[in-house]
């Protein structure tokens, strides 16, 4: 079961249906996912349709619609700023701007190869053969980005389409398998057991001395790693502490330097 603008839906035959995965919306058992789906669902209208069947009941007056570990104000201020923003047409996408960006891709991706087609592999045409590469491949994987989430069309399948064709012919990579990843990260961010890029980088996701000590005990049950991980988290807050005091020192210096 989960909730959705206070209304409760048993979604546990759908979820194997879910044309965003299973595990996206799993993630939301027993809790409120009304702001991930109105992030998610371009077409309110369309889904509708298939929350009719799935309805089973309403939460109580007194029963709050988010969870207990969440700010109530800091979600009504989010969701009050979503609506501006919906208002003021920033998420209307351009399609000249984004066929501009699949042009000057193609283009990149041709000048790479005709570079060394025609002037050959010496060290001067290889450079530069291979920052036109490079700067392709970067750049595709935002395109591939946008369109995975399904920003440039109003059609989630012309997005999927011109995505398979970016990310599978162009970069060689399944875009069933970034969607898969990417869906759930961006349904529950930087959430232990839950954001896969938790698991596959954690070294570089997991802020704060709780997250990555519960991140390295799951990876690791070796004592003595997890008494070097703690020296590290030590050294860690000990430099942005540092950094902290350093930069109020000169900032009280500045201020009393300038009042003298």
């Amino acid at each position: 079961w989960l909730v959705i603008d206070r209304k409760v839906y048993d979604v546990s035959k759908f979820s194997k249906r879910h044309p965003g995965g299973s595990r996206v919306i799993s993630h939301y058992a027993g809790q409120d996912a009304t702001d991930a789906f109105v992030a998610f669902h371009n077409d309110k209208s369309l889904v509708q349709k298939y929350l009719k069947s799935l309805l089973i009941g309403e939460l109580a007056p007194d029963q709050p619609s988010f969870e207990s570990n969440k700010k109530k104000s800091l979600l009504e201020d989010f969701r009050e700023l979503r609506c501006t923003i919906e208002k003021m047409g920033l998420l209307r996408p351009n399609y000249f701007f984004f066929f501009l960006i699949f042009l000057h891709l193609l283009v990149l991706e041709a000048a790479a190869w005709l570079v060394l087609w025609y002037f050959g592999i010496s060290l001067v045409p290889f450079l530069a053969g291979m920052a036109f590469f490079t700067t392709a491949q970067i750049q595709m994987g935002w395109f591939q980005h946008d369109l995975g989430h399904c920003s440039v069309f109003r059609k989630p399948r012309w997005n999927h389409l011109l995505q398979t064709v970016v990310i599978n012919v162009l970069k060689g990579l399944p875009a069933s398998w970034w969607n898969h990843l990417h869906n759930q990260h961006h349904a529950k961010p930087n959430c232990f057991r839950k954001d896969p890029d938790l698991n596959m980088h954690p070294l570089l996701f997991s802020l704060g001395k709780t997250l990555s000590m519960e991140v390295w005990k799951s990876r690791f049950n070796d004592r003595k790693l997890e008494c070097d991980f703690y020296i590290y988290i030590y050294i860690y807050m000990y430099i942005l502490e540092s950094r902290k005091r350093s930069s109020c020192l000169t900032i009280t210096s500045t201020s009393i330097s300038s009042v003298s």
